[in-house]
Order: structure tokens, then C-alpha cells, then sequence
């Protein structure tokens, strides 16, 4: 069964992260200029919530498209659902889409490990499937043939 700490080590552990503290139009220009879709945000050191294209869409909905003077804080989900590197492929899936979650924490108790999002299962599930098909075609391939097992017999 494919792990988070699978997807994690092919994926790498780059992390995009910003303060509770930065205004608004500060992350959506950084996240536009590292052309990502969230932020993790931090404060000493501890994951305090997530910063995604969601929360920000909302925001300027309710402010008719100005981000004004508010904080990343006022608008951020402060209780984003997190997995643990032991958790497995089929519960990711089944969290982000029961929760409507794009990007999920991977937290070692209090240590931030990485964010799994929706493109890195998607991918991590069709690397796994390809993966199964060519073990699959390698085994028929191999199938032996039954003229052989025949003339085994006949031996």
C-alpha cells in the first residue's frame, strides 16, 4: 500500500510557508510568483494554518476584489486537516475529497514533514498504476505457452 512518506520522498520536501501576520496582497504575490497554490503558515516554528487559491477567492468575493489591510490570519483556515507520513494513499484520497481539501500537512507530531496536494496523489496514483500494468504485461509475457507444457508431458 502506497504511504504518504512515499509520495513525500518522490515529490521532495519543499516548503512554501508565510506568517499569520502578512497581508493578504503579500501572499497572493508570492504565491503568484512561485506559481503555487498554497502557503503553509507558521508562527514559532508551528504550523498555524493554510493559506490556498480558496480562502483568498472568498476574501476578495466578500470585499468586492480588494485585499485591503487584512492579515493572512483573518482569512486563513486555521484548522486544516493533516495526515502523518505513516498514513496510507486511500485515506488521503478519501480525506481531500470528503473535506474538499486541494492540499493537506503531512506532520510528524508537531514537525511539518511536507503538504501533499491533489496533483501529487494524482500523479503518485497513475506512477503506482503504471507500475502494476508493466508488472502485469512483464507476467503474461512470460506466460509459459501450452505447446510447451504438452510436449513436457508427452516427454
Amino acid at each position: 500500500m502506497l504511504k504518504v512518506s512515499e509520495i513525500l520522498r518522490v515529490k521532495g520536501h519543499t516548503l512554501y510557508t508565510g506568517s499569520p501576520d502578512m497581508l493578504v496582497h503579500e501572499a497572493i504575490t508570492s504565491m503568484s510568483q512561485l506559481d503555487i497554490g498554497s502557503l503553509v503558515i507558521m508562527e514559532h516554528g508551528q504550523l498555524v494554518g493554510m493559506l490556498t487559491f480558496r480562502e483568498i477567492i472568498n476574501h476578495l468575493n466578500q470585499h468586492d476584489g480588494q485585499t485591503g489591510d487584512f492579515t493572512v490570519r483573518s482569512i486563513m483556515d486555521d484548522a486544516p486537516v493533516s495526515v502523518t507520513p505513516n498514513t496510507d494513499a486511500d485515506e488521503v484520497q478519501r480525506l481531500m475529497l470528503d473535506k474538499h481539501a486541494r492540499y493537506i500537512p503531512v506532520m510528524d507530531g508537531p514537525t511539518l514533514m511536507g503538504v501533499i496536494s491533489f496533483y501529487d496523489m494524482a500523479r503518485a496514483i497513475v506512477e503506482a498504476q503504471q507500475f502494476e500494468n508493466n508488472m502485469l504485461k512483464a507476467y503474461i509475457r512470460d506466460w509459459p505457452s501450452e505447446d510447451v507444457g504438452a510436449s513436457a508431458r508427452k516427454s
